[in-house]
């Protein structure tokens, strides 16, 4: 009888680690299901690296405890290792070696039977026929992407890993590169993905937010700004920069934000926030008006109140 698959390709609980006297992952537990593409964001140095690390085998946390794809991150992580794709955020393939090349010699590491019959249908299913011997030194950024994708892609993962993928990659390259990562998803490939991008984080099925090691919120981009309960609201008009330092300073305003020619205020006492901001605005020409509170007001918000509250102390 074969054994059946897992309810949750990354099911892990109270994760820890510490290199030396400062506390990188902090008592984190987190859950991505089949299929799902699970976006994990937060600043530079939040933990986001050492975290995915983690769940996938290639550190030991100091405590916790976890499966991934049902096996054991602590025991048995070379059996992960092997159904795991894995992209890091440097791009660390050959660039004297043309694409096909690259994708060979990752094969033989993976010690892949059929291997040409691999690398054609990797390179037939990310476009990449046509450039199939150029060199990967002389590709532009969107192109090394796609070859990383393809060999992470090759031993035909049942999870894929990727850490900021689209780090230093234009517009166009990113969309493209999402489309496929649904696409993908849709096959029953999981993804847990790191990223900075808000329109990124948008197209994930769930997001956590992680800062200074702690997980901080979780769930669908909805979920996560409903857990937050900011009120927001866009003032449109001149001057909006002393008016945001004026609003700082007054009970009832947590933030205050420029988005294009407008200023956000968000709080967590509506009242009192809708309080001030008529009074700052009294007799002035502005015009204000409640909004719906976005995913970037709340990670904003996180990101600015995380550093108030852990950041001494990390």
């Amino acid at each position: 009888m074969s054994t059946p698959a897992p309810e949750y390709v990354i099911d892990v609980h109270g994760l820890n680690k510490h290199f030396g006297d400062k506390h990188v992952v902090n008592d984190v537990s987190l859950q991505v299901a089949r299929g799902e593409i699970f976006g994990f964001l937060g600043p530079n140095g939040s933990g986001k690296t050492t975290s995915i690390r983690l769940m996938c085998g290639l550190l030991t946390p100091d405590s916790g405890t976890g499966t991934c794809l049902g096996y054991d991150i602590r025991s048995e992580s070379a059996q992960i290792k092997r159904n795991v794709g894995y992209m890091t955020q440097r791009f660390s393939y050959w660039e004297d070696l043309t694409i096909r090349e690259n994708l060979e010699f990752v094969a033989r590491i993976y010690q892949m039977r059929n291997r040409r019959d691999a690398v054609d249908k990797s390179l037939e299913s990310l476009g990449l026929q046509s450039r199939a011997n150029q060199l990967t030194g002389s590709l532009s950024g969107g192109w090394k992407q796609r070859l990383a994708l393809a060999a992470c892609m090759l031993h035909e993962p049942r999870l894929l890993l990727l850490d900021e993928p689209t780090a230093g990659v234009d517009p166009t390259a990113r969309r493209d590169f999402w489309e496929e990562l649904h696409r993908l998803a849709a096959r029953g490939i999981s993804v847990l993905v790191s990223t900075h991008y808000m329109d990124e984080a948008e197209r994930c099925h769930k997001l956590a937010y992680i800062a200074y090691g702690k997980l901080l919120a979780q769930g669908t981009s909805r979920e996560v700004i409903e857990s937050q309960n900011l009120a927001t609201w866009s003032i449109q008009g001149e001057h909006l920069s002393e008016l945001s330092e004026k609003l700082r300073e007054m009970p009832g305003v947590d933030q205050t934000v420029v988005f294009g020619a407008a200023l956000h205020a968000s709080g967590r006492d509506h009242a009192a926030l809708e309080h001030a901001l008529k009074q700052a605005t009294a007799n002035t020409r502005l015009r204000m008006e409640p909004i719906e509170t976005g995913l970037e007001d709340v990670f904003i918000y996180l990101m600015s109140h995380s550093r108030d509250n852990f950041g001494a102390r990390s």
